[in-house]
C-alpha cells in the first residue's frame, strides 16, 4: 500500500505543500514571457499565459520533490531493512514483523498533519524504515517456516500481495480523485494495516529454524553457530563477500527499473494527463504485476533462476522502451496497455527475489542477509533517482527522454545474472 501512496499521492503531496510556500505565484518573469508569447503570437490573454508560466514551475519544482519522496522510500527502506533485519535474526522473526507494521502505519497517521515539504520527506522516510524493514523478516519466516516444495508458490505469494496493495491504492484513487487539494485522506489509509501490527504478535507462529537456531545457541556457546554477532558483518566477510554483492545487483536491476525509470509514467500522466489517469496508470501497472509476481517463483524453478531472470531483462528493457518511445499521456490507450506490459515482466521480479535471495544465505544470517541485498538495491536505486530528480530541470520537465535513459538498467541485469553463484538454485543452507 505504501509504495503505492509513494506513486499515487506525492506529486500531488508536492505540489500542494509547495504552493503554501507562496514561492510559485505568478512573478514579473512569468509576466514578461507571457508578454512575449503575446507579442510573438499576437494574441492571447496575458494573465493565463502568465499562470500558465507560474504552473510550469511549479510542475518541474514538484517533479524534483516527487524524486526525493521516492528517495525516501528507498533510502528508508534501505535503512530499515538494515535495523528490522537485525531485530528480526536477534529477537524473532514475529517480532521484528510486529515493529515494522507499527513504524509504517503509526508514522503514516502523523504525515496526515505536515505543514511543509520537508515534514513530510522527514515523515515518509521513517514510514518506509518500516516497509523494508517487514520485507526481510517476511522472507527469511516463508523460506524457514515452509517446505521446499511450497517456496516458490509463496514467493509469488508475497510478491503478488505487494502488487495487490499498489491496486488497492491505485482503485482507491479511482474512486476518490487524488489532487492537490485532496490528498491527504491516503495518509490516513496508510496509518490502517496498524491492526496487523495489533494481530501479528498474537496468530503468526515464529520461524522454527529461528528457534532451533536460537535453542543451539543457548546450549552451545563455544559453537561459531551461538554466536550472535555474526550477523551483518559476517555477509561481507571474504567467504560471503561474493555472494552478497552479486545478490546487491541482482536486487538492483528490478528496483531500479520499478522506481527509477518506470515510475515516471505516473509523475507523467499527473503533468500531461489528468489526475484521473494518474490512478488508472497506477492500476495498468499493478494488475498485471499481480500475476508476473505470482508466477515468478514458479517460472524460476521451473525454467531456472539464472535463465529466467535473464530473459525476463531483456523483454523488460523492450517493453521499456516501447513505452518511452512510442506511448504518451496524451495517447492515454497505448500508454496504458504498455504500461500493463512493463507491469506484468517487471511483476515477475518480485517474485524472483523472495525465492532466490534466502538462498543464499545460512539461517543464522539469513533476514540480514536477504534484507541486505534488497535494501542495497533500494540504496544504489535512491542515489540514483537523486540524481534524475535534479535533473529534471536540464530534462525541461521530460519524461520521455528520462524513461529511455533510465530504462537501460535492464540491460546490467541481463549481464549481471551470469554472474550469480552455480550451485544454489533451489537450496536453503544451514
Amino acid at each position: 500500500m505504501h509504495l503505492g501512496i509513494t506513486s499515487l499521492s506525492m506529486g500531488s503531496a508536492a505540489k500542494d505543500l509547495l504552493r503554501g510556500t507562496e514561492q510559485f505565484e505568478v512573478t514579473a518573469d512569468d509576466q514578461a514571457a507571457a508578454q512575449k508569447q503575446v507579442q510573438e503570437a499576437g494574441e492571447g490573454d496575458l494573465q493565463v499565459l502568465a499562470q500558465a508560466e507560474a504552473d510550469k514551475r511549479l510542475g518541474a519544482a514538484s517533479s524534483k520533490w516527487f524524486g526525493y519522496y521516492v528517495c525516501a522510500l528507498l533510502f528508508g527502506g534501505a535503512l530499515g531493512g538494515l535495523m528490522f533485519g537485525r531485530i528480526g535474526d536477534r529477537f524473532g522473526r514475529v517480532k521484528g514483523m510486529t515493529a515494522a507494521i507499527c513504524c509504517y502505519s503509526g508514522v503514516s497517521f502523523v504525515a496526515y498533519f505536515v505543514q511543509s515539504p520537508e515534514q513530510l520527506l522527514v515523515a515518509r522516510f521513517v514510514v518506509c524504515m518500516g516497509v523494508g524493514g517487514m520485507w526481510p523478516n517476511g522472507v527469511a519466516l516463508m523460506s524457514e517456516a515452509w517446505a521446499s516444495a511450497s517456496r516458490p508458490l509463496l514467493a509469488g505469494v508475497i510478491g503478488t500481495a505487494a502488487n495487490i496493495g499498489i491496486f488497492m491504492v491505485g482503485v482507491a484513487g479511482k474512486l476518490r480523485v487524488v489532487t492537490v487539494d485532496d490528498w491527504r485522506w491516503v495518509m490516513l489509509m496508510g496509518a490502517a494495516p496498524i491492526v496487523l501490527g495489533l494481530l501479528v504478535p498474537l496468530i503468526v507462529p515464529e520461524s522454527p529454524r529461528w528457534l532451533a537456531q536460537r535453542s543451539m545457541g543457548n546450549s552451545e556457546k563455544t559453537s561459531e553457530e551461538a554466536k550472535p554477532d555474526m550477523n551483518t558483518v559476517e555477509i561481507f566477510r571474504s567467504g560471503m563477500l561474493a555472494v552478497t554483492l552479486v545478490g546487491i545487483l541482482l536486487a538492483t536491476v528490478p528496483l531500479f527499473g520499478s522506481w527509477g525509470s518506470s515510475n515516471w509514467a505516473v509523475k507523467w500522466a499527473e503533468d500531461a494527463g489528468s489526475d484521473d489517469l494518474k490512478a488508472q496508470v497506477v492500476m495498468a501497472r499493478s494488475l498485471p504485476g499481480i500475476f508476473g509476481s505470482f508466477m515468478g517463483g514458479w517460472i524460476a524453478s521451473l525454467v531456472g533462476r539464472r535463465r529466467s531472470y535473464f530473459l525476463n531483462s531483456l523483454i523488460c528493457l523492450g517493453s521499456a522502451q516501447c513505452m518511452f518511445w512510442f506511448s504518451s499521456p496524451a495517447e492515454p490507450v497505448m500508454f496504458l496497455v504498455w504500461t500493463a506490459v512493463l507491469g506484468f515482466f517487471s511483476g515477475i521480479f518480485f517474485g524472483w527475489l523472495p525465492l532466490f535471495l534466502p538462498e543464499l544465505f545460512v539461517t543464522r544470517v539469513r533476514s540480514v542477509g536477504a534484507g541486505v541485498c534488497f535494501n542495497f538495491g533500494r540504496i544504489i536505486t535512491a542515489i540514483t533517482v537523486f540524481v534524475t530528480a535534479g535533473l529534471i530541470a536540464y530534462f525541461d520537465n521530460d519524461f520521455r527522454q528520462i524513461g529511455r535513459i533510465t530504462s537501460l538498467i535492464y540491460l546490467f541485469g541481463a549481464v549481471g545474472i551470469l554472474l550469480m553463484p552455480k550451485g544454489v538454485e533451489g537450496k536453503i543452507k544451514d
